[in-house]
């Protein structure tokens, strides 16, 4: 009995040796090398009731946080799931050089990234940038430009596409001539006729800060694209009506299951995907989530006809089906045949925001192209 007591003892120090040198909880770091460019990847890992929890920063893109969905540990093997950015770090723990080895995908990369975190201690570790000053809003009266604006060919090599709207700056990844005609304009690229051919497979990256102070509403936005349309891509239209496939977002018979949002009214909504299926809004009108749909998910316009006023909060999950996320550019995977996975879009919107997408046909309007360039160099 007391050789095998002896044995026991033994064997729970080791374990407790082996838990301990596992111990994920602090500041891991490392640069990725992605599409030519360098970023520097902070993952600050904490352990919330012996769950371990993960916030990644890419410090050279900004100061805000992006949550991990989950942190898996088994043996020397963790792996860090990321829905807002539909990425994964795969890794295997080295405790005595305090090194994660491992890998970085990204939905629409078309291969795994390497990336080696180290765990930083005191002055090596990176600093998080400070988030910036909270900004009054432009005056509604103002009609900006694009003060400083740079456009350059998208290196091919980039994975995934971008279309970001922040206080002060608008950035773009991968994004062709169409993509920015149909932001300016609120439209579904089936609505531009007469383009040439390289406006919808050339891409670009862009870059641009307004004139004036403020920060602009999301019609500021659209207008200052607007002239740089014009002004760069020397584009003219002129606009005609056509009856076309839509879908059309209704009210449910049963109501709408929204929460009124508590955000300025007047400020910018807030629509950013956690994963293919996963879009959290917030301060998000019904036209916000119409142009959402059309622009990033549905292959036809979506037109609003719940007749909602005012902005909502609300979070729609949903497990997406291969004519979904064209306008991101991204395959969507075969289904899992996981039971437990969320229903289909039309499914779940009845159930989870009171609204239906219902396929018809309306008339809308369309822009047809009268010239348009390839943009003049910066």
């Amino acid at each position: 009995m007391k050789k095998l007591l002896l044995c026991f003892v033994v064997f729970a120090a080791l374990s407790g040796r082996a838990a301990q040198a596992q111990d994920l909880t602090g500041s891991w770091q490392g640069t990725l090398q992605a599409g030519g460019r360098e970023l520097r990847l902070v993952f600050k890992i904490s352990n919330d009731a012996g769950v371990p929890k993960a916030v990644m920063y890419s410090i050279d893109q900004g100061s805000q946080g992006m949550a991990a969905s989950a942190v898996a540990v088994q043996g020397t093997s963790v792996r860090i799931s990321i829905a807002a950015l539909g990425a994964t770090f795969d890794g295997k723990l080295d405790a005595a050089s305090g090194t994660l080895t491992g890998t970085f995908t990204q939905a629409g990369a078309p291969a795994p990234m390497s990336l080696n975190l180290k765990r930083a201690i005191g002055d090596a570790a990176w600093a998080i940038p400070e988030a910036p000053a909270q900004l009054k809003p432009m005056a509604a009266d103002a009609v900006p430009v694009f003060e400083v604006a740079t456009i350059k060919p998208s290196n091919p090599d980039t994975p995934g596409k971008l279309f970001a709207v922040r206080p002060r700056n608008l950035s773009t990844l991968n994004t062709t001539t169409a993509d920015l005609i149909t932001f300016a304009y609120g439209l579904h690229a089936k609505q531009i006729t007469g383009a040439p051919e390289w406006a919808s497979s050339e891409k670009f990256d862009i870059s641009g800060q307004p004139d004036g102070e403020g920060q602009p509403s999301q019609q500021q936005w659209k207008t200052m694209v607007q002239k740089l349309l014009a002004e760069r891509f020397k584009l003219a239209f002129h606009r005609d009506s056509k009856e076309l496939a839509v879908y059309a977002i209704t009210v449910d018979k049963a109501g709408p299951k929204l929460t009124k949002s508590e955000g300025d009214p007047n400020g910018l909504p807030s629509m950013l995907f956690r994963g293919l299926g996963v879009l959290p809004a917030r301060n998000a009108s019904m036209a916000d989530f119409a142009g959402v749909m059309q622009a990033a998910v549905l292959d036809r316009p979506v037109v609003d006809q719940t007749k909602l006023a005012g902005k909502f909060d609300f979070t729609l999950t949903w497990t997406p089906d291969e004519s979904q996320f064209g306008g991101m550019g991204v395959r969507v995977p075969p289904p899992s045949g996981d039971a437990a996975a969320p229903p289909g879009l039309t499914t779940a919107m009845p159930e989870q925001l009171g609204l239906r997408l219902e396929s018809t046909k309306a008339t809308v309007d369309v822009i047809v192209i009268d010239r348009v360039e390839k943009p003049s160099d910066n």
